[in-house]
């Protein structure tokens, strides 16, 4: 017998057909994994200036073409790396974020050594401040713009407020599942239940 009542989700999450499995099962859940924190970090990089959508749709080749987002693996990439990416039509081949991509590896090595790892440094950014849920409007929150600045300063590339914002919102930094998402209670229990990296 099937419910009467359909599921409610986030009102974005019913705007395409891919959107619901992975506003089900990732967006908004924390996430302590350094390699998918930096994936996470890319594909809001690839997105600026497009949809999630067609991010969304493309993510498996930009795994493939970029190394599982390993960016142990990704700083080592030389030219020829660029001009195969740049070939590579299952991605979004915009040069710029090419190399920002292979740049941002590079600084997530030195994260790496100076901090312990990608996850305790970003994690030092969740707001304490945005637990209820936040307007569609918003697009930045004091944290966000804080990482940016952080990230900026030890040389990131594309990573404005705004993509932060978007990151720590499918990270589970902030949740903001809508307040009567059926998912938002069950974030809430998985944010407290979270052991935060140090």
């Amino acid at each position: 017998m099937t419910s009467l009542h359909p599921v409610k989700r986030c009102q974005w999450a019913t705007s395409a057909p891919d959107f619901p499995h992975y506003h089900d099962n990732e967006w908004g859940f924390p996430v302590a994994d350094d390699q998918k924190l930096f994936e996470k970090l890319c594909l809001e990089t690839f997105q600026s200036g497009l949809s999630w959508r067609t991010i969304l749709n493309k993510r498996d080749n930009f795994r493939l073409a970029f190394a599982q987002f390993d960016f142990n693996q990704i700083a080592k990439f030389d030219e020829s790396d660029v001009q195969r990416l740049l070939q590579d039509k299952g991605i979004v081949r915009n040069q710029r974020k090419i190399l920002a991509v292979i740049n941002n590896a590079k600084r997530a090595q030195e994260m790496v050594i100076e901090e312990g790892s990608l996850a305790a440094f970003l994690w030092r950014f969740e707001p304490n401040t945005c637990s209820a849920y936040q307007p569609i409007s918003q697009t930045t929150c004091p944290e966000s713009i804080a990482l940016a600045k952080e990230l900026k300063k030890r040389g990131w590339q594309f990573v404005g407020p705004t993509t932060l914002y978007a990151f720590m919102q499918s990270m589970g930094l902030i949740n903001d599942h809508e307040e009567d998402c059926f998912l938002r209670e069950k974030i809430s229990l998985a944010r407290k239940s979270f052991k935060r990296p140090i």
